[in-house]
């Protein structure tokens, strides 16, 4: 897959670019003064990837230039012929009024001009978008995706300025490891299908933990076990039957003799106990509270000496000072006998609100049931029967609930252990998969591996290393880095400069080792030399001239100033034929559409 032509239906607008099999390069002249210290100049070369991936059916988007000034674009209509085979070609037209319908030619000569063909003789015209990603899916035939689409390499094939920041994890993959990395382990020769059960698993222990917390919060935090809801139920459903058999029969009498025996025996019997327990509480709060109106210390030193005094006795001082000494340990013991006291009070006072609350529960209850034997009215009684079943059989309701719920709770609970045994048993294929990859010498990691060092190498003359390991999570992990003379790792991998170099040797290693395969076969780069020195840009354009050598279509663009410096005697960087997109800031003519800036 190549692709070879870009063009429109306003020609005077947007010329056609056409598309070489080796290098093409795209090159931005900025001629004048006051733009050359600009950052951006507003020339079209990231556009055109922009309008590439347009092509190769990216999803509409408002951000995306052609929507985000539609006024300008509405009547234009974008056409890609895209290299199937050596000798078989596809071309796909989308507007932007409807992107939505995609049409699809197919043909066997390259650089075809197909603006002026009625629908009828389109192979496939205006269809829908999730189609037309079918059909072109279908078209391109690339296997060795599989089971994964074109689409799902683009981000790697088209790198504007912005997806230079990972080399691995692209802008539109952002906090979503399982959309990518399943994806470029399958790329680089691992078992995916391992890593893609990881994170399907991983999803199931989420869901069934969500589901036990649900469960947990239905059964409201109770502290219950199936055999006592099982006993409580079995009560109630008795209960249940002897009220139901009742009313059926409609004789009240057996329910007047429970009730008097209830009310007779355990009401009164209830009731006296707890009528003698308040007497005795009653009994002990008043010796306790008069103990504390009795522990005041009557005598006073300074009113003794003043006695003596009168009297004519002498009152030493340290007489008063032995006095006062023990007036004072007496108050300590009587402030920490009357703190013991209070607390006694206390407690005898709170048995006696709750003492008072349960007599007062089983005087009501005692008058419930002798207003229910006195009742004459059988219909009363029939009335009241009638509510205590409604009363039993929203009970049963609740036990039966609870131990549906208790029962899915351990249902789940056991669930969840298999999963997560599952979990751990994927993590270990992974984990042993990783290993064996790692360590062979000619598997397809290894060989991508060994052409990023050598790209990195030959352009920064410093070592690189691109790993695959398994974090502590168990998750695959993946890593480029450069290395210092040790073969330490650097933070030089984090400039952006080298960070880019990365993406373009990651890049490229991938493509050359699926050069015999049904694999992509072209790369956009935009700024690929910006911020490199002169040496190693020469250096990055002799690997690019290699990998085109090999087959890889490579679309690069550049500002002029960023190209390598030659002397007048060198020969160009880039060939005439090579150049397939000159750009410059004289006017509207030099930009890739040719208008006013938007």
């Amino acid at each position: 897959m190549k692709l070879t032509k870009v063009y429109s239906n306003k020609n005077e607008t947007f010329a056609p670019i056409f598309l070489e099999d080796g290098l093409n390069a795209v090159i931005a002249e900025i001629r004048r003064p006051e733009n050359k210290e600009k950052d951006t100049h507003n020339l079209g070369k990231t556009t055109l990837a922009k309008l590439l991936d347009f092509l190769l059916l990216a999803q509409r988007s408002n951000k995306q230039f052609l929507f985000k000034h539609l006024s300008l674009f509405e009547s234009f209509v974008f056409f890609l012929e895209i290299q199937i085979t050596s000798d078989k070609f596809i071309t796909v037209r989308r507007s932007v009024a409807k992107p939505s319908k995609i049409s699809f030619k197919y043909h066997n000569e390259k650089h075809k001009d197909f603006t002026q063909l009625d629908d009828p003789q389109w192979d496939h015209a205006d269809v829908t978008f999730d189609r037309a990603r079918n059909i072109l899916n279908s078209a391109l035939d690339l296997r060795d995706l599989s089971p994964w689409g074109y689409r799902q390499i683009t981000g790697y094939l088209l790198r504007a300025q912005n997806d230079y920041t990972d080399v691995f994890q692209l802008q539109k993959f952002k906090g979503k490891h399982e959309t990518w990395k399943p994806f470029l382990a399958h790329i680089l020769g691992f078992e995916s299908s391992f890593i893609s059960e990881q994170y399907e698993t991983e999803k199931r222990v989420d869901d069934s933990e969500k589901s036990l917390e649900t469960v947990k919060t239905e059964l409201g935090g109770l502290n219950l076990d199936s055999g006592k809801i099982e006993g409580l139920l079995q009560l109630k459903l008795r209960e249940s039957e002897k009220k139901e058999s009742l009313l059926s029969q409609f004789d009240f009498r057996e329910e007047d003799a429970k009730l008097a025996e209830v009310t007779i025996s355990d009401c009164d019997r209830e009731l006296a106990d707890l009528t003698t327990r308040r007497y005795y509480l009653n009994q002990s709060k008043s010796k306790i509270e008069e103990s504390i109106k009795d522990n005041s210390i009557l005598f006073d030193t300074e009113q003794a000496r003043k006695l003596f005094e009168e009297a004519g006795v002498f009152f030493k001082d340290q007489i008063k000072k032995d006095f006062d000494q023990l007036i004072e340990f007496n108050k300590s013991i009587t402030e920490e006998r009357r703190s013991y006291l209070e607390e006694d009070l206390k407690e005898i006072n709170d048995e006696l609100d709750v003492i008072k609350a349960q007599i007062d529960n089983f005087a009501a209850e005692r008058s419930k049931n002798l207003k229910f034997i006195k009742e004459v009215d059988v219909f009363e009684k029939y009335k009241s029967i009638s509510k205590d079943l409604v009363r039993i059989k929203a009970d049963i309701e609740t036990l039966e609930r609870q131990r549906d719920n208790l029962k899915r709770l351990q249902e789940l609970r056991s669930e969840l252990r298999n999963i997560k045994s599952h979990l751990s048993e994927v993590q270990e294929e992974i984990e042993n998969n990783v290993d064996t990859i790692n360590s062979a010498p000619n598997s397809r990691f290894s060989k991508v591996r060994e052409h990023f060092s050598d790209i990195v190498e030959k352009v920064l003359s410093r070592k690189a290393l691109l790993s695959v390991s398994v974090n502590q999570q168990g998750h695959i992990e993946f890593l480029a880095e450069i290395l210092d003379d040790d073969g330490n790792s650097t933070s030089a991998d984090l400039g952006h400069t080298y960070k880019k170099l990365l993406c373009v040797a990651f890049d490229l290693s991938i493509l050359r080792v699926h050069l015999g395969g049904k694999f992509p076969r072209w790369l956009y780069h935009d700024g690929i030399f910006e911020s490199l020195d002169n040496r190693k840009k020469e250096n990055l354009l002799e690997v690019i001239q290699e990998y085109t050598g090999l087959g890889i279509q490579m679309i690069v663009t550049a500002i002029d100033s960023d190209l390598p410096k030659r002397n007048a005697q060198n020969s160009p960087v880039f060939e005439d034929t090579q150049i397939v997109l000159r750009l410059h800031d004289e006017d509207s003519s030099g930009r890739l559409f040719r208008m006013a800036s938007w």
